[in-house]
């Protein structure tokens, strides 16, 4: 051994020299590296016959018991002989280790080549141990928290064996009515695509060669989040203003921060079905936004392009598809039986199979799977990493952080609001088919994970007080409630009302614990009505009617409009559906061990009638409140939403003043404010900058959320929170995509939500 000894500062020194060499070999590597990586793409590429090239292009869902004999007829034989002959580049839905490994085994051992496979799978919200739906999680505003879900789902996910997740969902949407705004980040493009941009670094790491990382997948490219109707699948027709300023800027940031994979959707744009659509994929995506990946299409949306009347059969199809940019062709059996032939007759360059054979092999390359292709395939690490307590305990913190406070007002006679609860052991009532539930809070999207995991609610509660008596009042759901079926909703039987009302009654105060189905939102879950689901209403004005002391705890997975719970129920709570560790959160918001923080990533309606309703809209040329009737409103209802977008409460209360704007550089407009704690519990705050371009070439929203910042103050305490606009925020994209910063009058405000706020103005010359 020898030992140096090393002045402190020549120590230093040292240590700066070795860090600088290092960082230059790295930065040497990375030249190299995919000099060399390209080379060995290019020379696998010459040594493949066209029909593996097809096969590398192919996708199939999980499809025998693979740790059984072989399949010997049916659909399962061929694609078993498919993968044997290389012709299947990835599959989806298969997990665990073993699995995984038999798999693998076959398509580096039994094919010519030995290329490895993909292995996909919806990795939403978590993997076994699950954190709280997207739009929760959205809730919280907390981009490092937001990341560390994702990256503890890669962890568990990567430990199974998986290797690629079709997630993050970075479509924007403005329709709660849609079943699949739980698996996003709401209406907000530029929230949105900061929260897109945490959970794909969560999901790749910082090494895409590393064991414990997954490829991420932005989806669904294009616009499938403005169908229309909230009716999922269903045409989407936007002008180019939206799709330029709204729905595209999410990708684009992902492919900046290196998204290996990307979806396209399932619906039309301009008539034209996201699969087959050139335009977007090879013109935008790729060509534009110089997107090496590869693009994956979502189940079955080739095959679809013929119900949509743009595709005459399977063979079309495939040239549509193939011609337009569609890398992978994921269970359209399209690629695999007509590919080949459209290539040998013309009607497909193969130049153009190239490209998309190149780009799936260049992510198998940087996965490091040609290295190890059995790098996920370790039985000890599985066994460690499901489950792991560490996971629990980072979806405890999540959670918490994704409940938003919507009201807490006091009750007559008590001198305070009714949350947080004392521990004095008050008598309670815990009311609702959802309070004891195990299943629904673990949310939909959840294939990896297993039933009845969650900590309910009721159990919670019980680690705080032992004062509590239940009842579940009405069923929610009866009949089937799997993934696949939809959820059927008790709509009649009010039996239980009356041990409910009768536990109320006796009750000093009663926590209600209502909302949506776990399987009521997700994909192809569309609602016509946002209300209460089922004799939830009912049960509550019940209740209501015996005791008024009622904390509203509410469990969905979309916004809901609950006008008359906002009118009468002193404290509500919105926990959307926060998976593992659901019970344990919610307790210690309402129990005041964690002073609630979220801000709501979506406006929740008065009534289903608004809907879509959002904050960012353009101003009409009779924007009013008039006197006269003729102005933009309804007649039966308030412009206004119950709850605005980025709305939420605290145990304490927060103050904004001392707006400062400098403009003298308008390459870097600076935004300062003073933010107070003017309560008496310490607690977090959201501050959100939203600004107004007062007249531009193309009309520009009343106001555009362009910063916020999440930062914790003790009680009494100011800090002053800071903001820069550049011509990132200052600027938008015209009707021809062309990214534009005019000149001209700017409106700005800070506050806690989009409507209450310092405000002032600029102009940017």
């Amino acid at each position: 051994m020898i030992n140096l000894s090393i002045p402190k500062t020549a120590g230093c020194l040292l240590i700066i020299c070795l860090v600088h060499i290092n960082s230059i070999v790295k930065a040497q590597n990375s030249v190299k590296e995919p000099v060399v990586q390209e080379e060995k793409i290019n020379s696998l590429l010459q040594k493949m016959t066209l029909e593996e090239k097809v096969g590398q292009m192919n996708q199939y869902n999980g499809f025998w018991e693979i740790t059984g004999p072989a399949p010997k007829d049916g659909d399962a034989k061929k694609k078993y002989d498919h993968l044997r002959k290389g012709m299947v580049g990835a599959v989806l839905n298969v997990k665990g280790t073993e699995n995984v490994r038999k798999l693998q085994e076959i398509a580096v051992k039994e094919t010519r080549l030995g290329i490895p496979l993909l292995f996909g799978y919806d990795v939403i919200h978590g993997h076994k141990t699950l954190f709280p739906i997207p739009l929760g999680e959205a809730a919280s505003w907390d981009l490092a928290a937001i990341e560390t879900s994702a990256r503890t789902a890669a962890i568990e996910a990567s430990a199974a064996g998986i290797n690629w997740t079709f997630a993050p969902m970075v479509d924007i949407t403005r329709d709660a009515r849609w079943g699949r705004v739980m698996e996003g980040a709401g209406e907000d493009t530029y929230l949105g695509t900061k929260i897109g941009l945490a959970r794909i670094k969560g999901f790749q790491g910082d090494d895409l060669a590393a064991n414990n990382t997954i490829i991420a997948c932005a989806k669904h490219f294009a616009g499938y989040g403005f169908a229309e109707a909230g009716r999922d699948y269903n045409t989407v027709d936007v002008g180019t203003s939206t799709l330029y300023n709204t729905i595209l800027p999410p990708f684009k940031a992902a492919v900046e921060a290196g998204v290996q994979t990307v979806m396209n959707s399932f619906n039309t744009l301009n008539g034209v079905p996201a699969t087959g659509n050139k335009w977007l994929q090879r013109d935008i995506l790729k060509d534009a936004w110089k997107f090496n990946g590869f693009v994956v299409s979502d189940w079955g949306s080739g095959m679809e392009m013929i119900d949509h009347g743009f595709a005459a059969n399977l063979k079309q199809v495939a040239e549509q598809s193939a011609n337009a940019g569609s890398d992978m062709d994921m269970e359209s059996y399209a690629y695999v039986n007509h590919l080949k032939e459209l290539v040998e007759t013309g009607k497909v360059d193969i130049k153009l199979v190239d490209d998309a054979v190149r780009r799936i092999l260049r992510v198998k390359y940087k996965l490091g799977l040609f290295d190890d292709p059995y790098k996920y395939c370790d039985a000890a690490r599985e066994k460690e990493l499901i489950y792991n307590p560490a996971h629990a305990v980072a979806a405890l913190d999540v959670a918490k952080r994704s409940i938003v406070l919507l009201k807490n007002t006091y009750v007559k006679g008590s001198g305070r609001p009714l949350l947080p609860l004392a521990k004095n052991q008050q008598k309670i009532g815990v009311i609702g088919a959802l309070a004891n539930d195990k299943n629904s809070p673990l949310g939909s999207w959840r294939i990896g994970s297993d039933d009845n995991t969650a900590v309910s609610v009721l159990e919670g509660l019980k680690k705080y007080s032992s004062n509590l008596t239940y009842a579940k009042g009405a069923d929610l759901a009866i009949g089937k409630t799997d993934f696949i079926n939809e959820v059927k909703i008790n709509e009649t039987d009010t039996s239980g009302f009356k041990e409910a009302i009768q536990l109320a009654s006796n009750s000093d105060m009663v926590i209600m614990v209502l909302g949506e189905h776990g399987f009521q939102s997700g994909e192809g879950r569309s609602r016509t009505k946002l209300n209460l689901p089922g004799v939830q209403q009912q049960l509550l004005e019940a209740v209501y009617a015996v005791n008024k002391n009622i904390v509203l705890v509410l469990m969905n997975g979309r916004p809901l409009a609950i006008t008359w719970a906002d009118e009468n129920i002193p404290s509500i709570v919105e926990t959307w559906q926060l998976g593992s560790q659901t019970g344990h959160a919610i307790a210690q918001v309402l129990y005041g061990d964690y002073n609630p923080s979220g801000k709501l990533p979506m406006t929740f309606p008065r009534s289903v009638g608004q809907v879509p309703v959002y904050y960012n809209t353009l101003n009409t040329g009779r924007p009013g409140p008039k006197p006269e009737v003729f102005w933009s409103h309804y007649g039966d209802e308030s412009n206004k939403p119950l709850y605005p977008f980025g709305f939420g409460l605290s145990y304490t209360s927060f103050a904004y003043s001392n707006l400062v704007i400098n403009d003298a550089n308008p390459a870097a407009v600076k935004v300062t404010a003073t933010v107070t704690n003017t309560g008496k519990l310490d607690g977090e705050e959201v501050a959100q900058l939203y600004m107004r371009d007062k007249v531009a070439s193309v009309v520009r929203p009343v106001k555009e959320l362009k910063g916020f910042s999440k930062f914790s103050l003790k009680a009494g305490e100011a800090r002053q929170v800071s903001f820069t606009l550049t011509a990132a925020e200052l600027g938008f994209y015209d009707n021809t995509g062309t990214f534009v910063l005019e000149p001209g009058d700017f409106d700005l405000m800070i506050g806690g939500n989009s409507v209450e706020g310092v405000k002032g103005s600029f102009t940017l010359k």
